[in-house]
């Protein structure tokens, strides 16, 4: 008897230990400090150059319950961003995107997000953001706004429980006079988060016109922060920190790689495909200067494709090996007959591709190479710029025979596959 109650004193020791270990967090101070928040939807970060800016802090979406099947799903560079956020000090906080429609599922969402970050250092709270509940396909249509607020309470209760401050995020009109949510109720005990996009962002326009209290501020969804390819949600908090705090965890994380389908909306196909002629198959569905070419495929060389994308990529199996192609010069007719890409001439540029004139503005659906002639295989064609998403062009003449546009870039024309454009209304 003696021993078991000496056991059981020594557990109790030890679990005070572990929460004495978790309160000691970073002190806050009542600071102004200035973040982004990011998602796969910013690719793959250089956090580097990002924390040679004015970057305070990072919110990363660690995952989502799924709104089809009420899976939790990880965002593919959650970790990615974590493990560089951490490396280059920029301080760190975290958001669930959650469909829970029951209590328990938001303490499983709040485990399932600490379970993740214990193993870094997470300075800024951990927020619970909800949105589209009104939706019928949501599965959230047709909770109440108390059902809503409770399962979000949990969420941040249990959050808590795991030693990280709680934040809920939410729209103005949504917070503002128990519209959306009990506010009243949620303010009581947890910070408040809360998006508003004036027409001229902060610090021009210098604060929300959210009356109600809040505790940050996600003032556009159009940031430029060094170091992030595509547009970044901003924000501003009237806190901050003395101090990055430690791991909760002290079991190191395994190194994470960028997920190079970020930003990609890949779905499964299965299905053999070659070369219309020939096309490069790259280490990453990208044309930029981090993309290797590992092989040609040629016109009769058999290959399955396991993926394809709307924004102009294949994902493609061949020897073993996954590969990434240009989507336009894969074809599922092994019979095909190669159309020439280019009529050799004995003048000029010795390139002749007969366009339909067009008048049209266009950008890239992510990014593509522009290029001197209609050819990625021409010796003397020359990449003049990457185009990204964004930046409008004019186009001028397509021919969909072989796969190409035609375009005015600074006064210059150049050409690019037109698989990677989209047009801009």
């Amino acid at each position: 008897m003696r021993k078991r109650k000496i056991t059981v004193f020594v557990l109790f020791l030890m679990t005070l230990l572990v929460l004495a270990g978790c309160s000691k967090r970073a002190k806050q101070t009542d600071e102004i400090t200035t973040g982004v928040d990011v998602a796969r939807y910013q690719g793959t970060i250089d956090w580097s150059r990002m924390a040679t800016s004015q970057v305070d802090f990072a919110m990363v979406r660690l995952g989502y319950r799924s709104a089809a099947d009420g899976n939790i799903v990880e965002d593919p560079n959650a970790r990615y961003n974590l493990q560089e956020a951490q490396k280059n000090e920029i301080m760190l906080g975290g958001y669930f995107f959650s469909t829970a429609v029951s209590e328990e599922e938001a303490i499983e969402e709040a485990n399932w997000a600490a379970d993740l970050i214990d193993q870094y250092s997470i300075t800024y709270p951990i927020a619970y953001d909800c949105e589209g509940y009104n939706e019928p396909e949501s599965r959230q249509y047709g909770l109440s706004k108390k059902e809503r607020t409770d399962i979000a309470l949990a969420f941040l209760k249990q959050i808590e429980k795991r030693g990280y401050e709680g934040m809920f995020y939410s729209s103005k009109n949504e917070l503002e006079d128990d519209q959306g949510w009990l506010t009243s109720k949620i303010e009581k005990d947890y910070k408040i988060w809360v998006a508003q996009y004036p027409a001229v962002a902060y610090p021009a326009t210098e604060k929300t016109t959210y009356s109600g209290k809040h505790h940050m501020w996600q003032y556009t969804t159009n940031g430029v922060v060094p170091g992030v390819s595509q547009n970044v949600d901003m924000n501003v908090a009237y806190f901050g920190y003395k101090e990055i705090n430690d791991p909760i965890s002290d079991i190191p994380p395994e190194e994470a790689e960028p997920d190079v389908e970020a930003m990609l909306n890949f779905q499964e196909v299965n299905e053999t495909v070659t070369a219309k002629e020939s096309t490069n198959l790259r280490s990453i569905p990208s044309q930029g200067e981090d993309s290797i070419v590992l092989y040609t495929l040629q016109n009769g060389e058999e290959a399955t494709r396991i993926a394809v994308s709307d924004s102009g990529w294949s994902k493609v199996e061949f020897n073993g090996n996954i590969y990434y192609a240009v989507s336009s010069y894969l074809t599922t007719d092994m019979n095909y007959n190669a159309v020439p890409e280019f009529e050799e001439e004995s003048e000029d540029d010795g390139v002749e591709t007969r366009f339909v004139a067009v008048n049209e503005k266009v950008t890239a659906k992510i990014e593509v190479n522009l290029r001197t002639l209609p050819s990625v295989e021409h010796p003397d064609c020359k990449v003049v710029t990457l185009l990204k998403n964004g930046t409008v062009v004019t186009r001028t003449g397509v021919n969909d025979e072989v796969g190409w546009s035609r375009l005015e870039y600074n006064g210059q024309t150049v050409y690019c596959v037109s698989s990677m454009l989209k047009v801009v209304n």
